[in-house]
């Protein structure tokens, strides 16, 4: 016909751009796991009724211990207490504590009452203190007489003095058997008033880059991700769980103490601040088969000098999370801690908190490579940041998040909500990441991360992988800092292995053929710590304002010129 022709039976043309098929980045969670359905506190009581003679909370420091059936009981107490100060449905409950047993009752407590549990960093300072205090209303706050060396009553009273709302605060040594003597009576009508989507918690931000915001999460946030974290990783009542991360921290209070009782399992605090060797004693004297961390507790772990001494074949399984983890660490927490199952988990506070997690029964690559894929019900795309349009699998976008995980917003900002979650319930992470074709997510860096040296886009958490394979660096964490030709330059800051002193030419000389050499740091920095929250990531912010004050002053006041780590 005219106008037409047909190809040669030997020729292979190229595929009309409208046939070929781009896989486009999105996944979901399995559903094959149910959601569960209710509150924190019937949840609790389902648990008490079926193991009451089952450890629940082991508080090693202390020295103390309750079953189901005593921390049902005990909670049970606490809210009446509670009720009987005129603390209902709505009100705001603060805890400004580290870790120990009477956190976890008072957290039981105030989530039967329907009251919101406001989880305050025991590290707090006056003006953090009273900002929080302030912004999220609190109406009675708990706090211990002491922290690390600080007399935590006169902090509560110099930042309360800005809090007109708070109307009592609770010294937990002197004030806390008035609590658990109180009487229960007026609980199980309270308890009745309370939906499982009402707030139960506001937990704040960690910080990581300037004030935070509290995130409004629910009985139904909370109590799912926790329990279906835990299932996929097998958790029974004959679980055992090192809880040395923070309670006032998703990690903790989510995954630690609502992970623990979800499943009947026993949760196993090793002391208030974290201590190494006080968590490896803690797994062996409770006979733990799992323990949680960031990669920088678990870097101290098997830095302790006796670990080869301290029994820990109990150990099964585990969760890490909260910041990059090259797979060298993750081999050796495996191997080394005995922890064959370990699990990675990756989300933030405003998904409660995990959407991605690794399985014990995921190829070795995907485990130390991965995020791993979206948990149960959970969905996940990869976006262009510029446009919001689904990108195709293997190209690099903005991971946002799906489903019952999602937080109800950030607690009296509008606005910030409004930024962070869009009009079809997607969750904005801030994270760059990169989705294959099995739903498999690795996360490349963050948004706001990202140097822009001369035009090009530079993504630290590439060079940080390269540093942390060279056998002198246990650690590296790589920032911006501004540059009169080029915008901003690559910065290094690297953490030597025991008895290294890993030379910044070295080091650059390592990168040079692996990377490209704009993406070479041109400043190191040799350390032992690294700024962090007290929930253990890194504050990168906080590196850029130490570089930016130490290259500005002069060399001669002070300060020696930039130089190669360890030189």
């Amino acid at each position: 016909m005219t106008g037409e022709c047909s190809p040669s039976p030997h020729h292979n043309p190229l595929p009309r751009l409208d046939t070929i098929i781009r896989i486009p980045s999105y996944a979901r969670g399995r559903a094959d796991l149910p959601l569960l359905g209710g509150t924190i506190g019937e949840n609790l009581r389902r648990v008490a009724e079926r193991l009451g003679e089952h450890d629940a909370l082991v508080d090693t420091s202390a020295g103390t211990r309750a079953t189901y059936a005593e921390l049902w009981e005990r909670s049970g107490r606490v809210a009446g207490g509670l009720l009987a100060r005129g603390t209902g449905r709505g009100d705001r409950v603060g805890v400004w504590s580290a870790n120990r047993g009477e956190w976890v009752v008072l957290q039981f407590a105030v989530a039967r009452i329907g009251a919101v549990l406001v989880a305050l960093d025991p590290t707090h300072q006056v003006p953090e203190l009273a900002f929080a205090l302030r912004h999220s209303g609190t109406q009675l706050l708990f706090h211990p007489a002491r922290y690390r060396g600080t007399d935590c009553a006169a902090v509560v009273a110099e930042a309360s003095a800005q809090c007109p709302r708070l109307r009592g605060t609770v010294v937990i040594e002197e004030g806390w058997a008035e609590f658990e003597t109180a009487d229960p009576t007026a609980v199980a009508e309270a308890e009745r008033q309370v939906d499982e989507h009402d707030p139960v918690a506001l937990l704040y931000t960690s910080g990581t880059t300037g004030r935070p915001k509290a995130a409004t999460l629910t009985h139904h946030n909370l109590l799912n991700n926790a329990h279906l974290v835990g299932a996929q990783i097998g958790y029974t009542e004959q679980d055992r769980i090192c809880v040395p991360v923070p309670l006032f921290h998703c990690f903790g209070m989510v995954l630690g103490t609502l992970g623990a009782s979800t499943h009947g399992a026993t949760i196993v605090l090793p002391g208030g601040g974290f201590d190494a060797g006080r968590t490896l004693d803690a797994v062996a004297a409770e006979r733990c088969t799992a323990v949680y961390g960031v990669p920088t507790m678990y870097l101290a772990m098997l830095d302790q000098p006796d670990l080869a001494t301290v029994d820990l074949t109990s150990l099964r399984t585990g969760l890490i999370g909260g910041a990059p983890c090259p797979p060298d660490l993750l081999g050796d927490i495996r191997s080394r801690l005995h922890v064959p199952e370990l699990s990675t988990v990756c989300g933030m506070t405003e998904t409660s908190p995990i959407s991605t997690q690794t399985l014990p029964t995921d190829p070795l690559d995907v485990r130390d490579h991965s995020v791993g894929r979206p948990t149960p019900h959970v969905e996940v795309e990869i976006v262009d940041p510029t446009t919001g349009l689904v990108v195709p699998v293997g190209i690099t976008g903005e991971q946002r998040t799906r489903g019952y995980s999602v937080m109800r917003g950030y607690w009296e900002d509008d606005g910030a909500t409004a930024e962070a979650v869009d009009a079809d319930g997607w969750m904005r992470t801030g994270d760059l990441a990169v989705m294959d074709e099995h739903g498999v997510v690795r996360i490349v860096g963050r948004i706001k991360d990202v140097i822009i040296r001369g035009g090009e886009n530079i993504h630290p958490r590439e060079i940080e992988e390269l540093l942390c394979t060279h056998p002198d660096v246990s650690e590296a964490h790589v920032i911006g800092v501004p540059h009169e030709r080029y915008g901003e330059q690559v910065m290094a800051w690297v953490r030597p292995r025991d008895g290294a002193r890993p030379d910044g030419d070295e080091l650059s000389a390592f990168c040079r053929g692996r990377i490209g050499r704009s993406k070479i740091p041109s400043l190191w920095r040799s350390t032992d710590t690294f700024p962090t929250t007290a929930s253990g990531k890194i504050q990168k912010y906080r590196m850029r304002q130490i570089a930016i004050e130490e290259l500005a002053e002069p060399v001669g006041a002070g300060r020696e010129p930039s130089r190669p780590a360890g030189g």
